[in-house]
């Protein structure tokens, strides 16, 4: 098992993703902490497996004190990895601008997410494509600072 280091993990395969996950960090959570408008936060995640810690970017949505996710992968028909490793692992560090703190992650049932699937619409419209893009029923995702 790798022990966590926010300043030695894996970047995402996706370039874009890791330069944008790399220039949020290096600023201090002042740049890049928007997707097209849209709030984003880092994700420090536990590979399901290679055990080793991982970093995405993720648009948020806030539910109370908690923030959301959605496991999107832009409406693939597939999930996306992070959100497979976070079934295995629910631990995850998170930055948010110039906060870190670690967290739990949790899926949310349909009704939790028929609640909030609105707001996150508004966060984030693309979303409603996405899910009518893919058969999958796109996971939204707590994540609650523990």
């Amino acid at each position: 098992m790798v022990s966590y280091d926010p300043s030695n993990v894996r970047m995402s395969a996706l370039d874009w993703v890791a330069q944008q996950a790399r220039r949020y960090e290096e600023s201090g959570g002042t740049e890049a902490t928007e997707v097209r408008g849209a709030p984003c936060l880092l994700l420090d995640y536990k590979g399901r497996k290679s055990g080793e810690w991982h970093r995405t970017v993720l648009i948020y949505g806030r539910d109370g004190e908690d923030y959301l996710v959605v496991a999107s992968k832009g409406g693939h028909d597939t999930h996306p990895a992070w959100y497979l490793s976070l079934i295995e692992h629910s631990g995850v560090h998170v930055r948010v601008g110039n906060e870190r703190f670690e967290a739990h992650a949790q899926t949310l049932s349909p009704e939790e997410k028929a609640r909030v699937w609105p707001h996150l619409l508004d966060v984030y419209a693309d979303y409603a494509e996405y899910q009518r893009n893919t058969e999958r029923d796109i996971p939204v995702v707590r994540i609650r600072r523990v």
